[in-house]
C-alpha cells in the first residue's frame, strides 16, 4: 500500500524516527548502541526501523531500514535491528498499532527483575499505561521472543521484557515514546517511594472506575 503514498510522507516518517531516537538517547532511556524504533504509515503493509550497530544518538534517515510484515528487509543498506521480528509480529498483531518503541529503561527494567508489578500510584500510570504486562524471558533476537511478545502485546500498550528492557507501542510515534517515557516515571516513583515507604498507598479502587469512564481506558 505504501508505495502508491506521496514520497514525501515516508520521508517525514523516517525524519520522525530519528527525532524520536535522539530524544530517547538524550534521555538515557536508550544507548550509543541499544534501542530500537520503527514505525509505519496507517494500513502499510510495511515497516521502517532503525539499523544495528550504528551509534542510535545521531541516525539519518538514509540510515533506515524497509521490512515487511514477515520482518524481510525489502529496502535499506545497513545490517536491521536485531530485534525486526518482534517488531513485525507487533504489527501483524495490531492493526491499530503505528509505531514501536523498544527501551533498556533502567528502573522499569529493575523492578520487574526484583519482582515488583508497575502499580496505579499516579493518574499517568493508569491512563497512559493501564496494566504493564511482563514478559519472560527469551534470547533477543530470536522468534521466541516475537511470539512471547505477539502473545502478551494483546490488548497492552507497555511491556517489560524480563532481563531485557521495555516495550510501547502507538498509533503513532509520539504516542509510543510517550508511553515508554511514563512508564520510567512511574518505575521511579514508585521505586523511590518503596524505599522510603513499606505500603505504597495508591490510587482508590472507586476513582480508578472513574477514571476508566472519563478517559475511556
Amino acid at each position: 500500500m505504501s508505495e502508491f503514498l506521496p514520497l514525501s510522507s515516508e520521508e517525514e516518517l523516517k525524519g520522525e524516527i530519528c527525532e524520536t531516537m535522539r530524544r530517547l538517547f538524550n534521555r538515557g532511556l536508550i544507548s550509543a548502541l541499544g534501542g530500537n524504533v520503527s514505525a509505519r504509515i496507517p494500513g502499510a503493509k510495511e515497516f521502517w526501523i532503525t539499523p544495528s550497530g550504528v551509534f542510535k544518538g545521531e541516525l539519518k534517515p538514509e540510515d533506515l531500514l524497509k521490512a515487511d510484515l514477515d520482518g524481510r528487509v525489502i529496502e535499506g543498506f545497513l545490517r536491521p535491528s536485531v530485534e525486526t521480528p518482534f517488531h513485525a509480529m507487533i504489527y501483524r498483531k495490531r492493526a491499530d498499532v503505528n509505531a514501536v518503541v523498544h527501551c533498556h529503561n533502567p528502573f522499569a527494567t529493575g523492578l520487574a527483575l526484583a519482582g515488583i508489578p508497575i502499580q496505579p500510584i499516579t493518574v499517568e500510570a493508569a491512563v497512559v499505561l493501564r496494566k504493564v504486562r511482563v514478559v519472560p524471558w527469551a534470547f533477543p533476537g530470536t522468534d521466541a521472543l516475537a511470539n512471547l511478545v505477539g502473545e502478551y502485546i494483546e490488548g497492552a500498550r507497555a511491556l517489560i521484557l524480563m532481563n531485557h528492557g521495555v516495550i510501547g507501542v502507538g498509533s503513532n510515534l509520539l504516542e509510543a515514546e510517550a508511553i515508554v517515557e511514563t512508564l520510567e516515571e512511574v518505575a521511579m516513583t514508585q521505586f523511590v517511594a518503596s524505599v522510603l515507604k513499606r505500603e505504597i498507598p495508591l490510587i482508590p479502587r472507586e476513582d480508578m472506575e472513574l477514571i476508566e469512564k472519563l478517559y475511556k481506558v
